[in-house]
């Protein structure tokens, strides 16, 4: 697909995926005529490498975990520090604490939902 496609699917920012590429999150093909050429697994890395980004973890980070999220899974074990673990620890940490959060307001919002549904019916 060509970077158009993958930016309307994606909701991203053509810009944003060409800088996605530069920092090596991302590959595309390319066709005879210079056009970016993206396969299907893109769309679901381009989600990833957002959904990571959305939580503070910096590009250097994504890039180094990526594999990780592939199957099957391969590590590069040279390139893990203990800087490098602390921060992945700290990152997973509060993915958890906003996961809980939101799971509460999504409780509470279905609660009301529910609620408001019993009044309707009961009116």
């Amino acid at each position: 697909m060509r970077i158009g496609e993958l930016s309307t699917r994606t909701r991203t920012p053509m810009r944003l995926l060409r800088y996605y590429e530069q920092q090596e999150l991302i590959e595309a093909n390319r066709l005879p005529n210079g056009y970016r050429d993206y396969e299907e697994y893109v769309v679901d890395r381009v989600l990833q490498v957002r959904g990571l980004l959305d939580v503070g973890l910096p590009t250097r980070i994504i890039k180094q975990i990526l594999p990780c999220l592939n199957t099957p899974r391969t590590i590069h074990l040279p390139y893990v520090t203990p800087d490098m673990v602390a921060t992945l620890e700290r990152e997973r940490d509060r993915m958890a604490e906003k996961i809980e959060c939101l799971t509460k307001n999504h409780r509470a919002i279905t609660d009301y939902l529910d609620a408001v549904r019993r009044n309707i019916r009961a009116s």
